[in-house]
């Protein structure tokens, strides 16, 4: 076969060069930039490769690191001493507790030699760290303290039984009484003293003449009614004893609105907003409001006086459980009520506070509210009847007219 040669056209191949110049240039392109870009994404796909492999290989690393670190001693101490002081906190409350019901014991003139020592012991358990048989030990003290109670409560019964305890619902129209009240919580021993308004001024008197936050004075319950001539009287509020390890830097201190025999209010900017019940005396009717906050600073009426629970309203039991632990253990519960114009003053022995709730709604009250109680339990009328227990920063005083 014969091969013809090939010839090549200048002009032709000019003109084909010509007319395709564009789209030549435009392919060109297109292809350089396909190609940037498919560069590009590999190389970001490889980056990311690398960085999830970076992260991965961080986070195996941190596991490892951590899983040293809770299998390190000081990891373990660490948990250990978290632990302690959960123990040390649960123990301070428990003992703390326990002693300063030991010094209401005491307070009321009662032998407390062997708790005393019970709670050293008690303290040294704590102090070698020996929670088991801190908790033991503590266990035990809060039994023998209770007995210890018991039987305070039970003398004061006796006391009651051979002054001709008379079984009655209703209370006294004037003067001490000493009672059995029924209840559907059963029979209680109540001390009460009832005074008619109309010829009796009630008032507050106080140890201290103004605002005292720390070594505040105290006086006994007997101090306070000879001064003012009284008849009768009882221990007022809650307050710090300079005995309890917890009222350090604010020793016979009380915190509640109370406004005494002179007009001067005590306590009242930090009242402003309590919801703490309050009794208000004036002339012949006795008011009683559910939160402080709604009393003013009206210096017209005889006396004001804040401490919780409210124990009846409106001839009704509104105390419904709750509050402070030593709410419901029994002890003597002291009281400030009225039904109509009478006003009465007392204890409900050997009970808790839903006992006392429930005796002062079954004499009848129109209205009643806790005052303080343990080792400051203090009522007098001719005498002391209950007590004298501790000194203490005020006292509810009735005074003949």
């Amino acid at each position: 076969m014969k091969i013809k040669p090939v010839r090549f056209n200048p002009a032709k191949i000019r003109q084909f060069l010509q007319s395709n110049a564009i789209s030549l240039s435009v392919s060109l392109v297109l292809v350089i930039v396909l190609v940037s870009l498919l560069v590009f994404l590999l190389f970001r796909i490889n980056a990311q490769d690398n960085q999830n492999l970076t992260i991965t290989k961080q986070l195996k690393a941190t596991a490892v690191k951590l899983n040293a670190l809770q299998n390190q001693d000081q990891y373990k101490i660490n948990l250990g001493l978290k632990e302690n002081i959960k123990n040390i906190q649960t123990s301070y409350k428990t003992s703390l507790g326990l002693y300063q019901r030991i010094l209401d014991l005491k307070a009321q003139k009662q032998d407390t030699s062997d708790l005393d020592k019970q709670f050293a012991q008690s303290l040294d358990y704590l102090s070698q760290l020996n929670y088991s048989s801190a908790s033991a030990s503590l266990n035990i003290l809060s039994d023998d303290i209770k007995k210890t109670e018991d039987a305070l409560a039970a003398a004061s019964l006796q006391v009651s039984i051979s002054q001709n305890v008379t079984q009655s619902n209703t209370p006294p129209g004037s003067g001490f009484s000493v009672q059995s009240v029924a209840t559907d919580n059963g029979n209680f021993t109540v001390y009460i003293v009832a005074a008619d308004l109309n010829s009796t001024r009630v008032i507050v008197d106080t140890a201290s003449n103004g605002d005292c936050g720390n070594n505040c004075p105290t006086l006994p319950l007997s101090d306070y009614v000879g001064r003012n001539g009284a008849f009768a009287g009882i221990n007022g509020t809650f307050f710090c004893p300079a005995e309890y390890p917890s009222c350090a830097g604010k020793t016979g201190s009380f915190d509640l609105l109370v406004m005494n025999k002179n007009k001067t209010y005590f306590n009242s900017s930090n009242n402003v907003y309590s919801t703490n019940p309050a009794v208000i005396f004036t002339g012949n009717s006795a008011r009683f409001v559910g939160q402080a906050l709604e009393w003013g600073r009206d210096t017209s009426v005889d006396a004001v006086l804040s401490n919780y629970p409210l124990l009846v309203s409106g001839g009704q039991v509104v105390y419904g459980g709750g509050g402070d632990a030593k709410f419901s253990q029994e002890g003597a519960r002291g009281f400030v009520s009225n039904k109509d114009s009478t006003v009465y003053i007392g204890d409900v022995l050997n009970a808790t506070m839903q006992d006392s709730a429930k005796v002062l709604k079954a004499l009848g009250m129109d209205n009643a509210m806790n005052l303080d109680e343990g080792g400051s339990t203090a009522l007098w009328s001719g005498g002391y009847k209950l007590g004298p227990g501790r000194s203490i920063p005020n006292a509810i005083i009735f005074v003949r007219k």
